[in-house]
């Protein structure tokens, strides 16, 4: 007995039943979700690079139009006036710094009556230095002199009472002359005795270490019961008048733009305050190993300048009216620096410059250019003297 058996594919599909013929379109459309998501990540893959690689990247030369001749992008600055600042770090140091040690014989120090810090005048004791054994001195030397004196009393007597007895023959002349220089020698020994005793007096004084000028004590370098002598170094260290300057260190093509009375900015370093300067003196010599010289720029006193420390300094160096080049115009070598320009004939030649002041805009061409050449913006690397190219002005090349 045959039973005929239906079967419903949609229920069989809610069962978990497949139905003949569904397998094969399944494993394909699982094969083609593969190939899309494949693809998908191999697109944003590409889309992340072109994104960290910033866009397209610079070429050096334009592109080239009868394929034998590069084009080069060249500009023409012209001159225009830049207000020269110069901007270096330097040294707080004293204008004139007075250094103050033992002039005389020296001893044990008594007492030091002052403080770095103060203000000392011209003369003001600084140290006192016993003095015990050479007060002694000097009485022996007060002593002297009386000795001599008495000396120098009695020939003259002598001397006198001979001059009333040679009349009367009592006397020869020989003897005359014997006390005349018997009384000469003495008193020439009162002299030599008052001489001495003024010695020991300058040497007395020297014992006390005294200020040689008015200012501001910067340092105190001795201390009670110290003895000290004629090589114990520096024991006071004076800012004459309290007067304070920036020892900036500058570029030597710099430094030549600098005239002696620029003014300048100085902020101490760890301070908001600005204190204005001025500078008195360049220094006549370049440092061989760094090229530098130096500039001297005096201040008034204030608390927060304080010698030895760091400041730095804005210098106005003066207007000036020169070419200015973007910094990837400048080449150099060991000759120096120098830039690229295109002659007549579109032949590019080196031309050798002198840099002035450097800013965020440019680089001043201090001397070698007149601002009215064509010259190679950028790429000259590439480039050498004598070489054809098609100049293309920086205007209409961008």
């Amino acid at each position: 007995m045959n039973y005929e058996t239906r079967v419903n594919l949609s229920d069989a599909s809610d069962h978990g039943v497949m139905a003949d013929g569904d397998a094969p379109s399944g494993e394909a459309s699982r094969k083609r979700r593969m190939i899309i998501a494949v693809v998908v990540a191999v697109a944003a893959i590409i889309i992340a690079a072109l994104m960290l690689v910033g866009g397209e990247s610079e070429t050096p030369f334009a592109p080239e139009q009868d394929g034998t001749t590069p084009a080069v992008t060249v500009i023409s600055p012209g001159s225009g006036t830049y207000a020269g600042m110069i901007n270096v770090t330097g040294t707080l140091a004293a204008r004139r710094e007075l250094p103050v040690g033992v002039v005389g014989e020296g001893g044990r120090v008594v007492s030091v009556p002052v403080e770095a810090g103060q203000w000392v005048r011209a003369g003001q004791v600084l140290a006192v230095i016993d003095r015990s054994v050479q007060t002694q001195q000097t009485a022996s030397s007060a002593a002297q002199i009386e000795v001599a004196q008495a000396d120098a009393n009695l020939a003259q007597a002598n001397l006198d009472r001979a001059t009333q007895l040679v009349a009367r023959g009592f006397i020869s002349q020989a003897d005359i002359d014997r006390l005349t220089a018997t009384r000469d020698a003495a008193v020439a020994r009162v002299r030599v005795a008052q001489a001495q005793f003024g010695e020991r007096q300058a040497r007395n004084a020297q014992l006390n270490i005294v200020a040689p000028a008015a200012g501001l004590l910067l340092e105190r370098n001795v201390e009670p019961g110290q003895v000290v002598g004629a090589g114990s170094g520096v024991l006071f260290s004076i800012a004459q008048g309290g007067q304070m300057e920036l020892l900036a260190q500058i570029g030597e093509t710099e430094l030549s733009m600098i005239p002696v009375g620029a003014t300048g900015t100085v902020v101490p370093v760890g301070t908001d305050q600005s204190f204005t300067c001025q500078v008195w003196q360049k220094s006549p010599v370049i440092d061989e190993m760094t090229r530098q010289g130096t500039a001297r720029c005096a201040m008034p006193y204030n608390a927060a300048l304080r010698p030895g420390g760091f400041a730095s300094i804005e210098i106005n160096s003066g207007a000036v009216v020169a070419p200015r080049l973007p910094e990837s115009a400048i080449l150099s070598d060991d000759k120096g620096s120098y830039v690229y320009i295109v002659d007549a004939d579109d032949k590019v030649e080196r031309r050798n410059v002198e840099l002035g002041m450097i800013s965020d805009e440019g680089i001043v061409v201090a001397s070698g250019l007149d601002g009215s050449e064509r010259i190679v913006a950028r790429a000259g690397g590439f480039l050498s003297p004598g070489e054809s190219i098609r100049p293309v002005l920086a205007s209409s090349a961008d």
